[in-house]
């Protein structure tokens, strides 16, 4: 309890540090907000006060300049990409993990966490959106499935803080992080059945208020820990070396015995230190909740800047409004003021004595309304009582407009424009629906707000990063099928940690997330359907260029793959599947196995049997020609053996015939 008192007391002093450096600037950022986006904003302050009782115009020219850089943002959408850290080819792994962010993207909304982080440092200077780990069902005590969802952070100029020693733009280097909540007192007692008014005086010491008559303040505190693990490196009979690290070793007491009963050993340790981020949720008098190490190593606060600098070691901010408020402030005065002349230089009004109008007041009155045919007047008359005088004393007169009131509206028109950027250019380029347009918006962006689409993808890439670290902790179950999405939007099944054999005969996991150690890159360019809008365009212009039968024949497949409309979804298959069996087309993992599988389904042409058989049947001929020519050779040399024999035969008998005809001649020669 100490501890936590502790880590609360040292949390308050932290974020007072920070929200006394960037108030200012954060305020400034609220203010700009404010101004482009609410109606009577622009007059806020002192220049309202001024005009309180005059016309006070808006003609809110940086509107239109802020939706258009948020639709140009909107048309050319910011993806995320893994790849190998060595360099090395496409890893199956890597399309995995970018197909499950897709998913989960789509699951979670992102688009709105994006859109508002974006239209928020536009319009301000500063936005942010929140990645969070979920279960699946919560309503289920027994599922522990977890997805990562993608939220929105809305005001983060006002809510989110960083460490102030964190200079990146993207706050990887970030110590702790704070996300501040309002809330009613009723909605806080019963959320966490704690009283206010029981706070203790000290808290009213710090700048911050955490209490206020309406609102309590309820703060996400993320603070980033070192833990400390040992890697065992086991080294097998042929060589390869495994390491395991003391969490994989406790959570399978069967591993070490199955490491050293495979040819294991253990060779050497090394002592690693892991960074893990630890979140408290606390008020402002205590912490009410310990949620402990959540998933990751980073802490899951993405921040997006329109314009940053450090300036005097403080962070400063801006988005597209701060230096183009005077000279709108100043527009809208002098529409004002030619409003007011203009009012008053409508009508001459008559001036009359009171006698002159007793008894008519109320014509008078009412004639801007009621629009009388006539209007009637008393006459004055002399001391004798005849009549001195029947019309108006005098006209009022108009006011004239002064020549540099005009100049000086050219002038401030101009400003806005050097400030915003041309809107009559602009408004060519961004449309609804034109792809062609939408092309031209990613051929000649305009420098001056390609700044802002520059830190979205710095700030997409960073979400990347984040979720990578979420998903190797979340997403370890053997075999659990999830949701991923292609690269063309088409929804596909994903299995984890799927067992196979590797090519060295020891098992292995495929889609093995906790294995998943990328780099992420992000990629700018038009959505997936303006992207395909652009391929038809272009495929159709190269058909007109080609008379290749066979490219024809790709261009139009490929043509008809990327169309887009309604019923469109069949034939786009088709024609993919035509060009995968080309070869022209690379083919997913799930389509080689249906490739495969169609294969051995399919039924022979009748033309393919005949050639066939026509071929089995010359092979079985020269087959046999050959076994009868082994025969003829065979019994050739069959013949060729006995005539050997009989000729040795030969030879033998007349060698015994002459044997005994020597022992007889010799046996007559020794009788008496």
């Amino acid at each position: 309890m100490q501890q936590l008192q502790d880590i609360h007391t040292d949390a308050l002093i932290r974020f007072d540090e920070i929200q006394t450096a960037l108030r200012d600037e954060r305020l400034q950022c609220l203010k700009d907000r404010r101004f482009y986006s609410i109606s009577g904003a622009q007059w806020e302050g002192p220049l309202g006060d001024q005009f309180e009782n005059k016309p006070r115009f808006e003609v809110n020219k940086i509107h239109l300049a802020v939706i258009r850089i948020i639709n140009e943002y909107r048309n050319n959408r910011i993806t995320v990409s893994f790849s190998s850290k060595d360099g090395s080819g496409s890893d199956k792994l890597a399309e995995t993990c970018a197909s499950l962010y897709r998913a989960d993207e789509q699951d979670s909304a992102a688009d709105e966490a994006y859109d508002n982080g974006f239209e928020e440092a536009v319009g301000g200077g500063f936005g942010a959106w929140r990645l969070r780990a979920v279960y699946e069902d919560d309503e289920d005590d027994e599922d522990e499935r977890q997805r990562i969802r993608i939220e929105p952070i809305y005001d983060a100029d006002s809510s989110v803080f960083f460490d102030l020693n964190a200079k990146r733009q993207d706050k990887a280097d970030a110590r702790y992080a704070y996300v501040i909540t309002a809330m009613t007192r009723e909605a806080y007692r019963d959320e966490y059945q704690d009283d206010p008014a029981s706070w203790p005086k000290l808290i009213h010491q710090y700048e911050f208020d955490w209490l206020t008559p309406d609102v309590v303040y309820v703060a996400e505190y993320y603070r980033v820990v070192q833990q400390t693990e040992v890697v065992h490196v086991y080294r097998g009979l042929d060589g390869a070396e495994r390491r395991y690290r003391d969490s994989a070793l406790e959570a399978d007491d069967m591993l070490e015995e199955t490491l050293l009963a495979s040819g294991f050993r253990e060779i050497r340790q090394k002592r690693i230190r892991i960074p893990r981020v630890h979140k408290y949720i606390f008020s402002g008098a205590r912490v009410l909740e310990d949620c402990g190490i959540i998933a990751g190593k980073f802490i899951p606060i993405v921040p997006v800047y329109g314009k940053r600098w450090f300036v005097d070691n403080t962070e400063r901010c801006m988005g597209h409004v701060r230096l183009a408020k005077d000279a709108q402030r100043l527009k809208n005065m002098q529409l004002s003021k030619l409003g007011e002349y203009a009012a008053y230089a409508a009508v001459e009004k008559p001036i009359f004595t009171p006698d002159q109008v007793s008894g008519h007041q109320i014509m008078w009155a009412e004639d801007n309304v009621k629009n009388y045919p006539y209007l009637l007047i008393n006459p004055l008359l002399d001391a004798n009582g005849n009549v001195a005088a029947v019309g108006p004393q005098a006209y009022t007169k108009a006011p004239e407009l002064p020549p540099v009131l005009a100049n000086l509206y050219q002038v401030t028109e101009q400003d806005i424009q050097d400030v915003l950027g041309n809107q009559q250019a602009a408004e060519k380029m961004v449309p609804n629906i034109s792809g062609k347009a939408i092309e031209l918006v990613q051929n000649k962006l305009d420098m001056q707000t390609f700044i802002y689409v520059s830190n979205m993808a710095k700030a997409i890439r960073r979400s990347g990063e984040i979720w990578l670290g979420m998903a190797r902790d979340t997403l370890v179950e053997d075999g659990r099928r999830m949701k991923g999405i292609t690269e063309q939007g088409e929804t596909t099944q994903i299995e984890l940690r799927r067992p196979l054999v590797g090519q060295d005969g020891s098992p292995e996991f495929e889609n093995d997330i906790g294995d998943a150690d990328f780099d992420v890159a992000v990629d700018v360019g038009p959505s997936s359907a303006s992207r395909r809008q652009a391929t038809v365009r272009a495929l159709t212009s190269i058909m007109g260029i080609t008379q290749d039968p066979e490219t024809l024949q790709v261009l139009s497949s490929m043509v008809m793959m990327n169309m887009e409309g309604d019923g469109v979804a069949d034939a786009r298959d088709f024609f993919r599947r035509k060009l995968i069996r080309m070869g022209v087309v690379k083919p997913t993992p799930e389509e080689s196995q249906e490739l495969a599988a169609e294969m051995q389904n399919q039924k022979p042409d009748p033309n393919s049997q005949f050639l066939l058989a026509s071929a089995e049947q010359a092979q079985a001929e020269a087959t046999k020609a050959r076994a009868d020519t082994v025969l003829t050779v065979a019994r050739a040399e069959e013949a060729q053996a006995k005539t050997i024999a009989t000729l040795a035969g030969v030879g033998v008998d007349q060698q015994d015939q002459a044997i005994r005809t020597m022992q007889a001649l010799g046996a007559q020669a020794m009788s008496p």
